[in-house]
């Protein structure tokens, strides 16, 4: 690892390798925005959340329907929220929170492997997170994760300009605040703080690279924590007064379930995304590719580092590791939940990166994997346009599609046939063009063409279309085991029954609501839940949306299935919502 740190002052030649990331980052990023609706899982739900928001003006207590929606904590909403009031739209809105917070990642990332090691260092540091197939995946999503890892990467960016580049007060102060604003994204956001337990130890034990830190100083130390809670309170204090002083029970349920169930619940007895305690290395090794690749090759280095005490390299790293060990600890596991770590990684592999990208096997297996890749789409492209085999029946079936539609295969041909040729023309000049090439062939033909093949079904706004063609324009359509893009994409008079209450529930309230004007209403119902009383012949088969198959229910479909209101004594009653 040689060279001397960065320069804090951005020349010329550093401003165009980072606009050049940028552009590239974007076209990777945002190409297809505006091309489809949200998808499930999460997307409709924070989409039809933003948009109650919107339309309700209640910014403080998110909402799902009628119900409360305390799963998450509503900055990400505002964020949604906001994107449509610059756009006017949400097709080319939802996905621009996502892709602005992975660019100022990538920004913030690059420019701490500036200062730490110089210019070259930078662009890999940059171009290994945009290589990095699960941090572009995200990017193009509208979940809350690339906004947290945005604000644990701006927390932790802030630490060590401080800890490692410093002494800099303002800049521990900003990472303190960011941790803050992290946990009103996300729960989890105030994971940067744990830097300071490394660091501790190192500072204690000699480490080089570190800050020389006058004693003293805990007033300083202190406004730390001061910030860290001025950002908590931004959220915490209007929400906690309302539920307080209005009194409305369902505020403070909200409050309950927010506060303690989803926070320290969910992590000590996770009731959900149970995983394996080794879980979280299988990402590493197949959702962090081709980054994870270079791993073998980093051992030396690290090793040589970690002898060396270069706390430049080691606080970075040993934070990834407690922020590893911090979800490993709970049962509940998802693949996103280690996403933010993934910059400090790219932080402290950036300066071997060049010279491990210069060795045979590396290279080998980098481009080996794209070649794979390619010759994987091409070889079941053909194999499902010349026969019908079960993979590709499934997936047909499961997204809705025509079983006699071929265009998804010809697009998976022809995106592998340019894949190959890509690789071919590239990978003679440079080893990280061919693998940026290669992946922006990937997510460009992702975005561009397979978006707008598999949106109508997706979204579920084909589904929603043809129950309200099959229903009537005037007949109101009850929802029941409904889920979130149903309610987004709802054309005309739609009812749901609420979101959370057991699907039979649902059912029989949906069958009292319907026995009420049958020649007026009807049921949209997911099969499964499909009750045996009711006449098929004279219901509507939907077909397959969203991996889930759906009927509309006439009334006189359920004229045998009459509403049963002693069965709903004893639970609380929910109003109808109608939209």
């Amino acid at each position: 690892m040689g060279g001397l740190p960065g320069s804090a002052v951005i020349d010329r030649t550093q401003a165009r390798d980072l606009f050049w990331l940028l552009v590239y980052g974007t076209a990777l990023i945002g190409l297809g925005i505006g091309l489809r609706d949200p998808w499930p899982a999460d997307e409709p739900r924070f989409v039809l959340v933003a948009q109650q928001m919107l339309s309700s003006g209640e910014w403080w207590f998110p909402h799902r329907g009628h119900e409360l929606y305390a799963d998450k904590p509503p900055v990400f909403f505002w964020l949604l929220a906001a994107s449509h009031w610059l756009t006017g739209g949400w097709r080319g809105s939802f996905l621009l929170p996502s892709l602005l917070a992975a660019l100022a990642t990538v920004a913030l990332t690059w420019d701490l492997a500036r200062r730490l090691w110089g210019r070259e260092v930078a662009v890999w540091a940059g171009g290994a997170l945009l290589v990095c197939v699960h941090f572009v995946f995200h990017a193009r999503s509208a979940q809350i994760d690339p906004t947290l890892v945005l604000l644990t990467t701006l927390s932790l960016y802030g630490l060590l300009r401080h800890l490692l580049l410093g002494p800099d007060w303002r800049w521990f102060w900003a990472g303190c605040f960011a941790a803050g604003l992290g946990v009103i994204a996300k729960g989890v956001g105030f994971l940067p703080l744990l830097v300071l337990l490394p660091w501790w130890l190192m500072q204690r034990g000699g480490w080089s690279g570190l800050a020389h830190m006058a004693p003293g100083n805990r007033l300083r130390w202190g406004l730390g924590g001061l910030a860290f809670c001025l950002a908590l309170a931004l959220w915490l204090v209007p929400v906690v007064s309302i539920a307080l002083i209005g009194g409305q029970p369902e505020h403070r349920a909200y409050l309950e379930e927010i506060l303690f169930r989803q926070t320290a619940v969910r992590y000590a007895d996770a009731w959900m995304h149970r995983q394996p305690a080794w879980y979280f290395l299988e990402v590493i090794a197949f959702a962090w590719l081709p980054l994870s690749l270079a791993l073998p090759w980093l051992i030396r280095p690290w090793r040589d580092a970690w002898r060396q005490a270069d706390a430049r390299v080691w606080l970075p790293l040993a934070w990834a590791g407690l922020v590893l060990v911090f979800f490993t600890l709970s049962s509940g596991k998802r693949d996103v939940y280690i996403l933010p770590a993934l910059p400090a990684i790219a932080l402290a592999a950036a300066p071997w990166l060049a010279a491990v990208a210069a060795r045979p096997w590396p290279r080998r297996l980098g481009l080996g994997l794209y070649g794979f890749v390619g010759l994987a789409l091409i070889g079941g492209s053909v194999w499902a346009l010349t026969d019908t085999p079960e993979f590709a029946e499934r997936l047909v079936s499961r997204r809705g599609l025509d079983p006699g539609f071929a265009g998804i295969w010809w697009l998976t041909l022809v995106t592998g046939a340019i894949l190959l040729l890509v690789l071919v023309g590239s990978a003679r000049r440079s080893f990280l063009t061919a693998l940026l090439a290669a992946q922006l062939v990937l997510f460009a033909s992702y975005g561009l063409a397979f978006y707008p093949l598999l949106d109508a079904s997706s979204s579920g706004r084909q589904l929603m279309q043809e129950a309200r063609d099959r229903a009537g324009p005037e007949t109101a359509i009850g929802l029941v085991g409904w889920r979130e893009q149903m309610l987004l994409q709802r054309v005309g008079p739609v009812v749901e029954f609420g979101f959370s209450l057991a699907h039979p529930v649902q059912w029989r309230r949906g069958l009292t609501w319907l026995g009420q004007r049958p020649d007026a209403r009807a049921l949209l119902v997911e099969q499964a839940q499909l009750g045996s009383c009711v006449d098929r012949s004279a219901a509507v088969d939907l077909g397959v949306a969203n991996r889930r198959h759906w009927w509309l229910v006439p009334g006189q479909a359920a004229r045998d299935c009459p509403g049963n209101p002693a069965a709903e004594r004893g639970t609380n009653q929910v109003r109808d919502a109608g939209y």
